[in-house]
């Protein structure tokens, strides 16, 4: 089939996956005002089609249907159609996959809504093939069968549109009040995730396995208040299974998105920048943990990709690399045996192929994943591989380009800016430190307005979409990370800044946090997300900022918004504790006890000496303060409490625990013993 020489709609718009739609036979709308005037106007249903641009099975519906000249026909004359980018717009992905898991008991992506002109859905679905096949309705059935149904009588689907609207609604309104959740929940929670652990591979369940970090930060945190006793084997299992495996890509380091096996072998191919950032952080934090290079190796390795690949020239870091090359799903990762002695010659060839398991027979549709599920060596550094490396990144990329979406996220990019702050507290480089500042100063300058409000995303000089919850809590996250990485008052200050636009923007006085701004575009509701999934939620990071802020400020009404905040997921907690990890380490901070340390230094040798000692040490349950005569003044503002520590006697460091304050310690030793002892 030809390819549509005339662009629609999309034609105009910065999204790469709206873009990649933007010669497809198909009559594509963006998201707007025109597409709903039309289909109020020609009476006709909306068919909305979401996905992103790295998304496998979004780009087999693409050639199966949205190429095709007969399916095109069906849409532009039926229906109005309109593409949305669900990392452009995730209020709106939020909204039509709560209403997809609703109707369907699924979800994913492609996420296939069918719905009236003033947006209220009566069909919802996920991917569909051109023609039926395998029991899933063909794309061309559902659209014909709708189409006549709607000639015939579209007061059914407005009827239909409405009631599930309303369900939709109520069903997505958190309950709230709750009473203040307690100790029980962490616990359950532990063992919970201690049931679904898999023991001989790691991770959690049945496949597909998801790395969910979070769940790996949270046990971390139960294995160092005594909460569960498997909980850092739990860690130590599930991070080195997926370095072995191939969900980690061993040329070019970074993990992917998923894996399809119980082995961590085989991935769904595509990287996210999240599940990057995210992963960075567990393995630094188990490595202060654990003392083991094996992590702090992984976790190099994979900033090292992120700064090759993933960084823009202007400072912020780009979202996601696709699965697919060619055409084909893993084949830019994916080798056979004779290719890389090809590449590498007879005898490094061969070494190289025994160390990652590469075999004549293959592992993966007649070609070879690499990995290291059989090699007992594998948590050894080898600089011998590690030679070969540049060889065959270079090799495979120009064998197979990759595509990369190169759109910069708000909220991902806050997540690898914790990951590159950490990055230098665990690993002392400062170019890490220099990366996470300069992608802060990234989002502050291009994706924040005169006013203080966030977008969603920037591309080619374009900002789109009014920032949501998870913008706005990870850069407040972010905030935080980046104060106790420098111990810069102007970081902290920042962070409060942030949670009080978080409340005025966001809040509700029923409990909890909206998705979308209250001066955001209304959409048919307005959704309130708890559930840590691929990633933690807005609200669940938000809660664990509200407790920080708490603790380092001493204010009374940041204590009360994070009461208030734990107690929304009173509910949720109760009903399955797991699925909250990360609101759960904010409970941490609230049930267990935990250690308030005032550092007053007079200079700036001992600040440093100082920083640097607290930096590096796992201290999840500690909250310091670094005072100092050039930050007191700004600081007593922000922790009013911190007036009373003189610079009398110096250096000196007060340590409050279980609401007793120890007398000053002078000496910097005794002061990280008090803090390290839990």
């Amino acid at each position: 089939m030809a390819k549509n020489t005339i662009p629609n709609k999309l034609a105009g718009e910065t999204s790469p996956y709206l873009l990649q739609h933007a010669y497809n036979p198909v009559n594509w709308y963006p998201w707007g005002a025109e597409a709903f005037e039309k289909a109020k106007r020609e009476n006709k249903p909306i068919f909305l089609s979401i996905g992103y641009s790295t998304c496998h099975w979004c780009h087999v519906m693409e050639e199966e249907s949205f190429e095709d000249d007969d399916v095109a026909k069906i849409l532009n004359d039926n229906f109005i159609a309109i593409k949305v980018d669900k990392e452009e717009r995730p209020d709106i992905d939020a909204v039509y996959m709560n209403v997809c898991q609703a109707m369907t008991g699924g979800g994913g992506w492609p996420l296939t809504i069918i719905m009236t002109p003033d947006q209220k859905p009566f069909f919802a679905g996920t991917y569909f093939p051109k023609r039926s096949r395998y029991g899933r309705p063909g794309l061309i059935d559902v659209l014909s069968n709708i189409a006549r149904k709607w000639k015939e009588s579209p007061e059914k689907f407005y009827s239909t549109g409405e009631k599930i609207t309303a369900a939709v609604s109520e069903e997505n309104l958190p309950l709230y009040p709750g009473r203040f959740p307690g100790k029980s929940h962490i616990e359950r929670a532990a063992k919970n995730l201690n049931r679904l652990f898999d023991g001989e591979y790691g991770g959690f369940g049945y496949p597909p396995k998801f790395p969910t970090p979070h769940n790996l930060m949270f046990l971390l945190r139960c294995h160092y208040l005594n909460i569960h006793p498997n909980a850092l084997h739990m860690v130590e299992k599930t991070l080195q299974q997926m370095y072995r495996g191939g969900i980690f890509d061993h040329i070019g380091y970074g993990f992917s998105r998923y894996s399809t096996d119980e082995k961590w072998l085989v991935p769904h191919f595509e990287k996210m920048l999240y599940d990057n950032a995210l992963l960075v952080i567990a393995l630094l934090e188990t490595a202060q943990v654990t003392g083991k290079e094996l992590y702090k190796d992984i976790a190099r390795k994979t900033l090292s990709y992120i700064q090759r690949e993933m960084l823009s020239p202007e400072g912020g870091f780009y979202s996601a690399q696709d699965a697919d090359s060619d055409g084909e799903e893993g084949r830019f990762y994916t080798f056979t045996k004779d290719e890389l002695i090809s590449v590498l010659g007879k005898e490094d060839g061969e070494y190289f192929c025994r160390w990652f398991s590469v075999t004549e027979e293959s592992n993966f549709e007649g070609r070879n994943i690499l990995n290291l599920l059989e090699n007992p060596e594998f948590s050894r550094s080898n600089p011998k591989i590690d030679s070969m490396l540049p060889l065959l990144r270079e090799y495979r990329s120009k064998r197979a380009p990759l595509h990369k979406d190169d759109k910069i996220l708000a909220s991902w990019n806050a997540l690898m800016i914790i990951a590159f702050a950490l990055g230098y507290r665990v690993l002392n480089e400062e170019e890490y430190l220099k990366t996470a500042q300069r992608a802060l100063r990234f989002l502050q300058e291009k994706l924040t307005d005169k006013n203080g409000n966030l977008f969603i995303s920037y591309r080619d000089g374009t900002v789109k979409g009014a920032g949501i919850l998870d913008d706005y809590a990870f850069l407040c996250w972010a905030m935080l990370e980046m104060y106790r990485t420098t111990f810069d008052i102007e970081y902290l200050s920042g962070s409060i800044a942030l949670a009080e636009r978080i409340i005025e923007l966001f809040g509700d006085e029923n409990g909890g946090y909206y998705l979308n701004s209250k001066n955001a575009e209304s959409l048919i509701y307005r959704p309130k997300e708890q559930y840590d999934g691929a990633m933690p939620s807005g609200n669940s990071v938000f809660a664990y900022c509200l407790a920080r802020i708490s603790a380092l400020t001493g204010e009374q009404k940041w204590q009360s918004a994070a009461d208030r905040q734990l107690e929304f997921y009173y509910h949720a907690f109760n009903s399955n504790p797991s699925s909250y990890c990360f609101a759960l380490m904010a409970l941490m901070l609230k049930t267990f006890p935990t250690q308030e340390a005032v550092c007053v230094v007079g200079n700036r040798e001992d600040e440093l000496k100082t920083a640097s000692a607290i930096r590096q040490t796992f201290l999840p349950q500690a909250n310091v303060i670094i005072k100092t005569p050039e930050n007191a003044r700004l600081l007593e503002q922000i922790a009013p409490y911190t007036k009373d520590y003189p610079f009398d006697n110096l250096p000196a460091y007060y340590i409050c625990e279980n609401q007793s304050c120890s007398p000053p310690i002078h000496d910097l030793n005794g002061a990280l013993s008090r803090l390290e002892m839990h």
